[in-house]
């Protein structure tokens, strides 16, 4: 057995407070969904772990995983949230404030990364060094479904990103997007709509 399984076996009384909060969650199914999109993306399939070795897998070596997790339970026990954290603490860099996401978001590192909208669609992904967030005291965004926001994206103020579609790394997104499109640049322009590049860059 290598260290990292050995690791893994020495650590589920750890996990086993997070673990009975999952199971006992209201956002259980929520959570299941969380799982089963970290599992698939960061390649973990193959491991055929049973559902709570998985949460346990990413709990212990996924921090930004926890506090998409706390973030999923505080919503009905903030207080029960905070008595299991210091067995997984949360990463200190990664900020949310959204008042509801759909299953299966993916936070890839989330280093530095503010995400506050007012929604976030089904199946996301967000990259390190994101800002998702306020262009006035109450202005934010609504992200759709599939929705994937890329390294040092800046998404801001009471704008639409539309369903499928890609904000890509450094760019600033102020205006809507359409479903479907790729956006770049400062300020961000449309070049690829419907998997189809464009001539004539419009902004958003």
């Amino acid at each position: 057995m290598d260290l990292k399984k050995i690791w893994v076996y020495i650590n589920i009384p750890r996990t086993l407070p997070g673990l009975i909060v999952y199971i006992s969650s209201p956002e259980k199914l929520v959570v299941k969904e969380d799982i089963n999109r970290w599992i698939e993306v960061v390649g973990l399939k193959s491991l055929n772990y049973p559902i709570w070795k998985y949460f346990h897998y990413l709990m212990l070596f996924y921090p930004a995983f926890r506090n998409l997790f706390y973030y999923r339970i505080k919503k009905n026990n903030l207080i029960l949230s905070k008595m299991i954290e210091p067995f997984h603490p949360s990463l200190s860099t990664l900020y949310i404030e959204t008042k509801s996401i759909g299953p299966g978001l993916f936070i890839q590192h989330g280093f530095s990364t503010i995400i506050s909208a007012e929604s976030i669609g089904k199946n996301c992904w967000i990259n390190q060094q994101v800002t998702i967030g306020f262009s006035n005291r109450t202005d934010v965004p609504i992200l759709g479904d599939n929705v994937r926001i890329t390294a040092g994206a800046k998404v801001i103020g009471k704008i639409k990103i539309g369903n499928n579609s890609i904000v890509g790394a450094n760019a600033v997104v102020v205006k809507d997007v359409p479903e479907n499109c790729t956006v770049v640049g400062v300020p961000a322009s449309i070049i690829k709509k419907d998997g189809v590049k464009l001539s004539n860059l419009s902004d958003c």
